[in-house]
């Protein structure tokens, strides 16, 4: 597909906002902006490490922890009888599992004081279902043929857990934040297309195991918010469509949000589960990448190799070294193993043995090493050259390296006192739970201090140097990123012509704005003009670059350049020259991205939770002097050799070359019509545009003809 922009800026604003709401940073990447704001913010955080606290307690069998803190925190809650019985159904079935004989007396006191009385007014079969949960007494738990195999599951578990998570999160407001909720939108959305268009992923490795299939349940309204007023159809079908549930379901959700679309929106979205763990290192890597955080290893407790199988400590550590001859770092990190597969001692089970996974490849033959890298013909073994040039950034970079926060991971336990719950819980409920594939990140595989401190250093070097040359290059200081990468690796510009064009742009046009028109003349006459004529597509940036001569001086730099996108651009070819890979959340953004434009040019309407979720601020591109044919130029000489998304769509082309998006109007349909046909035949927009294409718009001869 083509490369579609991304909006870094607003992609760092996003996942700082992450970090500080979820606390996984030390301090704040940046001071709060009021203390209400500062206030709400550790509210909400509150509440979902309550909501968090819940689910483990229901999941690992530990019903009256769960009553506990819901009769704290949210006694409302407990008012919903529905709720509650479901709740002392759980428990009960929850002190027969433990086989003493003081728990089978207390699952008798259960049934007499709590389960029977709740029945009688929780909902019209609650009493049905009372009577026939008394099997439990009688049929065992290992009994997989009882008529309560279902009763005793410890599935049922983690559906009771999902659906208090569903009920505390829109009784307390405690949505996940906005990028996660984001990221759970995109991918959705970009599964929906690939399978739609019958095309393949190129992040399907990771949007598997990111996103898990199953979701918590859905909050269901009570029963007086049956009688609330008829939803527009526009609503109903949007949220419908947008998350992927029945009409009917988005009415019940409506009904719950007393209308609010949005609310229901999020409230739909927050039940699409996420794997926290390596979300959590997705956001590491990126955060190290951008030279948010120290460069660290994270010994956070929510942070665990192969979902608890293999551990971070010291032992573990010295076990690989000892016995895979593996070398770990950051970047286009390469295994090697002697005797048996490195990603065999590093994922267990995997599927895929020969699959370049998260930046992890295995190898039997070849012996590779972080330094190294296949990109061109240049090799990025560490040398003299790189090291005058990371003292020189250091000596301008003063100050930079403190402003970093340390990355602390995730400590729940440490903050919210955990229920008490037994071993044999934990066993089931990690044999019931789905867990998402086996997969290790580039900072995660082991502990690389106290393994491998030479190599650490290194690696730390190279980003150091990655970044400083970033924040030369975003400070427009073009000449002296030029002369450094010179010093550093003669080739580099000779692979990535846009960049040296884009880099002499902004010499350019500070001379211009300085009113030295001869230098400026001068540059363009030495770099500009012969990089233009080797390469055609940068003629157009070339002719727009030169009218800057006709402003004023003040005007001719200030309003043409966009340094931090050529920061960015400078900042993922250097470190791919260093073999530092781009971060894979920065590869999932981009893909789901564009997969996001495409699928609503195929439904030839807006998206209507764009900006709820801050999706149109990810694409706003500025700066398309320096970038549009220049980024071309890059990725088609980088030979980065990533797959892209292939799809077809007769969209209109602008004059830039970027597409247009068409609308039902352009193939004569009514948006009435429209939703009529969607809501009769349960079809998505698109097919249902297609539909009364064919039949003059109108709906009627649509339904007619179907039910024919």
């Amino acid at each position: 597909m083509d490369s579609l922009p991304v909006n870094w800026e607003a992609l760092d604003s996003l996942i700082i906002d992450f970090v500080k709401s979820e606390n996984l940073i030390e301090d704040s990447l940046s001071p709060p902006t009021c203390p209400s704001s500062s206030s709400s913010s550790s509210s909400s955080y509150q509440s979902r490490l309550l909501i968090r606290q819940i689910r483990r307690s229901v999941e690992c069998g530990d019903i009256d922890t769960a009553i506990d803190l819901l009769r704290a925190h949210a006694p409302s809650l407990l008012d919903d009888h529905r709720l509650l019985f479901c709740l002392q159904k759980q428990r009960f079935i929850e002190l027969l599992r433990k086989r003493t004989a003081e728990d089978r007396e207390s699952a008798i006191n259960c049934l007499r004081e709590s389960l029977a009385p709740c029945a009688l007014d929780a909902y019209p079969e609650a009493y049905e279902e009372f009577k026939h949960i008394l099997l439990a007494l009688v049929y065992d738990e290992d009994d997989k043929n009882s008529p309560v195999a279902n009763e005793w599951s410890p599935k049922r578990r983690i559906d009771i857990a999902g659906l208090l998570s569903s009920v505390l999160r829109a009784h307390l407001c405690a949505y996940d934040p906005l990028f996660a909720m984001s990221l759970r939108y995109l991918i959705s959305i970009h599964k929906l297309f690939c399978f739609r268009q019958g095309v393949p992923s190129p992040i399907s490795d990771l949007t598997q195991r990111l996103l898990l299939e199953d979701r918590d349940p859905p909050a269901t309204p009570l029963e007086s918010f049956y009688e609330a007023p008829p939803f527009d159809e526009v609503d109903i079908q949007a949220l419908a469509h947008a998350v992927e549930i029945t009409r009917q379901g988005a009415i019940d959700s409506l009904r719950f949000a007393k209308g609010d679309l949005y609310q229901a929106f999020q409230n739909e979205l927050c039940r699409i589960r996420l794997d926290d763990p390596m979300f959590d290192e997705l956001v590491h890597e990126y955060c190290v990448y951008r030279g948010f955080i120290e460069f660290s290893v994270v010994d956070s407790p929510g942070m665990q190799l192969d979902s608890g199988n293999i551990s971070n400590d010291q032992s573990e550590c010295e076990h690989l070294s000892n016995n895979c001859s593996t070398e770990v770092g950051y970047g286009n990190t390469k295994l090697s193993g002697s005797g048996t597969s490195a990603t065999q001692v590093i994922m267990e089970g995997s599927p895929e043995s020969n699959t370049n996974l998260v930046g992890i490849e295995s190898t039997d033959t070849e012996e590779r090493y972080p330094s190294e890298t296949s990109h061109g013909d240049c090799s990025t073994s560490w040398n003299p050259q790189f090291e005058k040039v990371l003292q020189k950034n250091k000596c301008l970079r003063v100050g930079e390296t403190n402003k970093r926060k340390r990355w602390r991971g995730r400590h729940e336990k440490e903050e919210f006192l955990s229920g008490p719950t037994n071993e044999r819980s934990r066993e089931e409920l990690n044999a019931s739970s789905s867990v998402a594939g086996t997969i290790v990140l580039k900072d995660q595989q082991v502990s690389p201090k106290s393994c491998f401190p030479n190599m650490m250093k290194n690696e730390e070097e190279k980003y150091e140097l990655v970044l400083g040359l970033q924040e030369l290059a975003s400070s427009g200081m073009a000449v002296e990123v030029v002369e450094e990468i010179n010093e550093m690796d003669p080739n580099f510009f000779m692979q990535n012509p846009a960049l040296l064009f884009q880099l002499k742009q902004v010499e350019f046009l500070k001379l211009v704005g300085s009113g030295n028109h001869t230098r400026a003349l001068r540059v363009a006459c030495s770099f500009l003009g012969p990089l233009a004529s080797s390469h055609p597509d940068l003629l157009k940036p070339l002719k727009e670059t030169l009218l800057a001569l006709l402003k004023p001086n003040e005007e001719a730099f200030n309003e043409r350049l966009p340094l931090c996108a050529l920061a960015n651009s400078l900042q993922v070819a250097i470190a791919r020259r260093l073999g530092i890979e781009e971060p894979q959340l920065m590869k999932i953004i981009r893909a789901t991205l564009y997969t996001h434009s495409e699928w609503f040019k195929l439904q030839m309407c807006k998206d209507r939770f764009e900006g709820l979720l801050r999706i149109d601020a990810l694409k706003e591109f500025g700066g398309n002097l320096i970038i549009d044919a220049a980024s071309k130029l890059d990725v088609d000489m980088s030979g980065d050799g990533s797959s892209q998304v292939t799809g077809s769509s007769n969209n209109r082309k602008q004059e830039d070359g970027s597409p247009t998006q068409s609308s039902a109007r352009d193939v004569g349909c009514d948006e009435s019509a429209i939703l009529k046909v969607m809501e009769f035949l349960a079809l998505p927009r698109a097919d249902a545009i297609h539909l009364l294409a064919q039949y003059n718009g109108n709906a009627e001869t649509v339904i007619q003809q179907i039910f024919a």
